[in-house]
């Protein structure tokens, strides 16, 4: 299936669920059978999920293993780790920043009429997970199987590092293995081939159930605030490719559109993960390098998450704004940069912006109880955090690649 029609099969595949989504809500809320329809077709999706998951874990270990192997000494693997992580805490405060200008402008919680809960309600939510001490210690796996098992991306990471050094630390001996290893990926990303073809009907079973199971109605009741949102989301993307234009020229507009189907992956899914085999292909084919693209991208997963970053300073003003508590400019600056250092652990963490931002309203004495308000239609505001985040994992590729001198014309 070539990729252009693939993409055609995505979007009509989003219309389709849409459609059909509808007509379960209005028909069978009252028969069950909404319920009966999503907790059946949410079948493909998770299906879908778990071949993609499938296949993250060995690819993300070869390539990576191989880029640091054929990176070289441990100086050049520091320089790459030092222009990544510079170019992740940029964009990190650029999208937070982003977020606190945004809904201070558009104002989409004030005079929205929505039924509060409770002050002291609980959103249910494990905030315990965020703790510096037990984030750090995630990092490093006490088993590289138990840690591809679970699919721990930044435990992987640091592993591949590990062994990509201690290989390249055997010269020319280890050539035959590294090429061994590297045919690895490129299997990987063969079988991601034949998966994708599954890939609109997931988007269907997705946007079908969740349609089905909230109704169009939601859309309604939180228009303003997700059309305010995705107004800012639609900002960051026009940011974040002016500032990547800085390094790249014009080319970061041919890199946007080769990503049109990994970016429509993730939104239609709601996971940038689903999205992240193609994403690795098409960077490459834009020409970054192998070594670069299979460092970065794995690490951006868990440190440059730019959609979730905005999401965490909209949703918690927003949910200041519902319930009139007025917050002054010094408070909500304090605000990012708390946001800005907890947010950097939520790799692994269940639903982790929520968690975030109830983490962030307690701090801050907020009503926990806000959250509540946006879980029913955060699947939605998800699809648009998935897909910037993928957006900006890519652009960050192509800009360390270009500083590295690795970027082919």
């Amino acid at each position: 299936m070539k990729s252009n029609k693939l993409t055609q099969f995505i979007l009509g595949a989003m219309v389709l669920g849409i459609i059909f989504g509808y007509l379960i809500n209005w028909y069978g809320v009252q028969s069950g059978l909404s319920s009966q329809y999503v907790s059946y077709i949410s079948i493909l999706t998770d299906v879908f999920l778990r071949l993609i998951k499938m296949i993250i874990a060995p690819l993300v270990f070869s390539t990576l293993a191989v880029g640091i192997a054929r990176m070289g000494d441990a100086s050049t693997i520091g320089r790459v780790g030092l222009k990544t992580f510079s170019w992740f805490i940029s964009m990190s405060v650029v999208s937070l920043l982003l977020g606190l200008v945004m809904v201070n402008l558009l104002h989409p919680g004030t005079g929205l009429d929505l039924p509060l809960p409770e002050m002291t309600a609980s959103s249910t939510l494990n905030k315990n997970s965020l703790n510096l001490a037990d984030f750090v210690k995630h990092i490093f796996p006490t088993s590289i199987f138990d840690a591809m098992g679970k699919n721990e991306i930044l435990q992987i990471v640091v592993f591949a590092v590990f062994f990509g050094v201690a290989t390249a630390s055997f010269g020319e001996r280890a050539h035959e293995f590294l090429r061994n290893l590297d045919m690895l990926s490129h299997i990987m990303l063969k079988i991601t081939t034949a998966v994708m073809k599954f890939a609109p009907v997931a988007v269907f079973a997705a946007v079908s159930a969740a349609i089905a199971e909230n109704g169009l109605a939601i859309l309604m009741t939180y228009g303003k605030f997700m059309l305010s949102f995705y107004a800012a989301i639609l900002t960051l993307w026009i940011v974040l490719i002016l500032i990547s234009s800085v390094v790249l020229k014009k080319r970061v507009f041919h890199l946007v559109s080769m990503l049109r189907q990994p970016i429509l992956l993730a939104f239609t899914t709601a996971s940038s993960e689903a999205a992240y085999p193609k994403t690795l292909e098409q960077v490459e084919r834009f020409g970054c390098s192998n070594k670069i693209a299979s460092f970065v991208l794995p690490v951006g997963y868990s440190f440059n998450l730019d959609g979730s970053m905005m999401y965490c300073t909209f949703a918690a003003l927003f949910i200041a704004q519902v319930y009139g508590i007025e917050m002054p400019l010094t408070q909500q600056l304090l605000m990012l940069l708390v946001l800005m250092i907890t947010s950097k652990g939520i790799a692994g963490v269940p639903r982790a912006s929520l968690v975030v931002i109830a983490a962030t309203l307690s701090q801050f004495h907020l009503p926990e109880a806000g959250v509540l308000l946006i879980l029913g239609v955060d699947h939605f505001l998800d699809m648009a955090r998935s897909a910037t985040n993928m957006l900006g994992n890519a652009l960050a590729t192509a800009v360390v690649s270009k500083w590295e001198g690795e970027l082919k014309q």
